[in-house]
């Protein structure tokens, strides 16, 4: 007989007992605020698993008084949208039909596209869900016409409210007590790395076998030795620490102290966190000091995530070791984010002409011509115009840091462009 999971069977009917982002979520959570003014839009749910995608859309669609109907992407084909497109046209879509597409970056770019002019109409709601980033993975167009949020993985200490959530329904399930050590609840919440079914899976395993009492060594023997919990801080916050602690003994070049964290890190099971955080600090703090520095790390990441744990060690500590030991420049970083704030504050929004993708000037048109000067066609494949847009001509968001690397580069410049700029000189 097949039995249905705890974490589906307590799947809340409402956002008050969603465990996760308060945000999203709870009583003036903003989903809970779309269902008040009886406005649901078209919407994409991206984040890890066991963060609140599924049930969100489920509450959502409930509340929505449309026809609900649920596709999976990774088993899904035209044929099956056609089967809901028909739907529109008929009794059963009067009030219009609520499409939950779970995984849809495993649509295509046409798949897609047939969704549109449904969507656009309003004949179709789209709740879409994916684990991946949705500005990497669906079509533009689809992402212009939803409201996109992201959900993060669990604290601890709402993983420990999730555990406690489970007991109570297993407790009112069996019509039985069952007592659990604070000591238990923890190590299942620091287990779980932010995934709510992943917590209620294991308290459910664990209770099923259980006597009546469930200890911290009950956990244990439900978790494989590399997820043990040397890695994580039974006070808390500690894995998140030992993740800031990875990066500031890189920035710091102390190799020891970077080779200390990667392997408490993965003795806890956290491979992902690492592969992700090493490829941030090789352009973040080593940069353009040692350019070749992210590409030896994203090839040592690939190579740690195809041999898994406990091997992923040894390529991931040559990245973490090379990083730590190699020179530091945060100039692209700092660049970016100067020219990310004036983005922000509404900067530069005209591109000049020359760099526009002109073909055709109208007969009416007040201005003719690109004039656009194509550098290859000039000594040293250099010749100088303006790039930036007119409100911020002359800004310089890039300095050349004080590695050899960099140095190099602005002596280059220096002779082929003449004298730099006073602001870009060091």
């Amino acid at each position: 007989m097949l039995t249905v999971p705890l974490a589906d069977r307590m799947r809340p009917e409402d956002f008050i007992h969603v465990y996760g982002d308060k945000k999203l979520f709870g009583e003036n959570g903003i989903f809970s605020r779309m269902i008040a003014s009886n406005h649901i839009p078209n919407m994409i749910f991206f984040g890890p698993s066991g963060t609140g995608k599924t049930t969100s859309a489920n509450i959502l669609a409930r509340a929505s008084g449309k026809t609900l109907r649920k596709l999976n992407a990774t088993s899904a084909g035209i044929s099956d949208i056609k089967d809901i497109i028909a739907e529109t046209g008929s009794l059963m879509g009067n009030d219009g039909i609520l499409l939950y597409l779970d995984e849809i970056q495993y649509f295509n770019k046409k798949q897609q596209q047939s969704l549109l002019e449904f969507i656009e109409d309003g004949r179709i709601t789209l709740i879409a869900s994916t684990t991946e980033n949705p500005y990497f993975y669906v079509y533009p167009a689809i992402i212009s016409r939803c409201a996109v949020f992201e959900f993060k993985p669990l604290e601890v200490s709402e993983l420990e409210k999730a555990v406690m959530g489970a007991k109570a329904f297993w407790e009112n399930e069996n019509g039985k007590n069952i007592n659990i050590d604070q000591a238990a609840v923890r190590s299942i919440a620091l287990s779980a790395a932010g995934d709510a079914r992943r917590a209620v899976n294991l308290f459910e395993n664990v209770a099923n076998i259980s006597s009546g009492t469930i200890t911290l060594e009950d956990i244990k023997m439900f978790l494989p030795e590399v997820m043990g919990m040397s890695g994580f801080d039974k006070a808390g916050d500690g894995h998140y620490d030992l993740v800031s602690a990875l990066q500031k003994s890189i920035r710091g070049s102390d190799p020891d102290a970077a080779v200390f964290y990667l392997a408490k890190l993965l003795a806890g099971g956290d491979l992902i966190s690492v592969c992700r955080r090493l490829q941030v600090i090789a352009s973040e703090d080593i940069g353009l000091a040692y350019p070749q520095g992210a590409i030896l790390t994203l090839a040592c990441v690939e190579s740690a995530k195809e041999l898994g744990l406990p091997e992923a060690g040894i390529p991931l500590a040559h990245a973490v070791v090379a990083l730590a030991t190699a020179p530091k420049s945060n100039s692209a970083y700092a660049a970016y984010n100067a020219a990310a704030a004036d983005v922000a504050s509404g900067k530069g929004i005209s591109t000049p002409r020359a760099l526009q993708n002109v073909h055709f000037d109208g007969e009416n048109s007040a201005e003719k011509g690109q004039n656009y000067k194509y550098p290859h066609d000039y000594p040293n494949h250099y010749v100088k115009q303006q790039y930036l847009p007119n409100d911020i001509a002359g800004a310089c968001y890039y300095r050349f840091g004080e590695n050899k690397n960099e140095q190099a580069a602005k002596a280059y410049w220096e002779r082929i462009k003449g004298t730099l700029p006073e602001n870009m000189k060091k």
